[in-house]
């Protein structure tokens, strides 16, 4: 099983503010009709995506469900219920990365998506991320969620390509060598 992380992080590496608005992403200054920054090809190679509850209860602002009928795993030991409204393959996971590693390969999954800073942090900590595409938005936020947390030890990375839009957006994919 792959694990990959698709995010955009501001220039000084954050996912959101502190209080987890994500206003500076989706200003219509960073867009571009008809672009979605490889999002598309990105999410058709995977087959279930695992996400923090932070990030989850972010998404349920947005209104329509994004994600269709891509099993979704909401990674919480505090979360309590998924709203009703959402499709019944939206779940919530608990317990460590490691059994939750465990849980989606036993599954069957071949490609997770991970979301959500503490999520991919996890992930990454655990030695699961197998390569992250990271959007580099022209924006100075200051503060907020930083997308790397504090690590046990060194993870190396191999740059393996790089995209600039032109509305400056510069986008890197990267392996990970652990």
């Amino acid at each position: 099983m792959r694990m990959s992380v698709f995010i955009a992080v501001s220039l000084d590496g954050m996912i959101a503010r502190t209080n987890g608005d994500i206003d500076w992403l989706t200003a219509t200054s960073h867009l571009i009709p008809g672009e979605d920054f490889g999002y598309g090809s990105f999410i058709s190679t995977v087959d279930a995506l695992l996400m923090g509850r932070r990030s989850f209860e972010k998404v349920l602002t947005f209104g329509e469900w994004p994600y269709g009928d891509l099993p979704v795993y909401v990674l919480s030991n505090t979360l309590t219920e998924i709203p009703n409204h959402l499709p019944e393959h939206v779940q919530r996971i608990s317990g460590s990365m490691e059994q939750t590693i465990q849980t989606l390969k036993s599954s069957g999954y071949q490609h997770v998506y991970v979301d959500g800073g503490k999520t991919v942090q996890s992930a990454l900590r655990a030695g699961a991320i197998d390569h992250m595409i990271i959007t580099r938005i022209p924006i100075l936020i200051g503060e907020g969620i930083s997308l790397f947390g504090s690590l046990d030890s060194d993870i190396h990375l191999k740059h393996v390509k790089t995209v600039t839009f032109k509305n400056g957006l510069i986008q890197s994919l990267y392996d990970c060598n652990y």
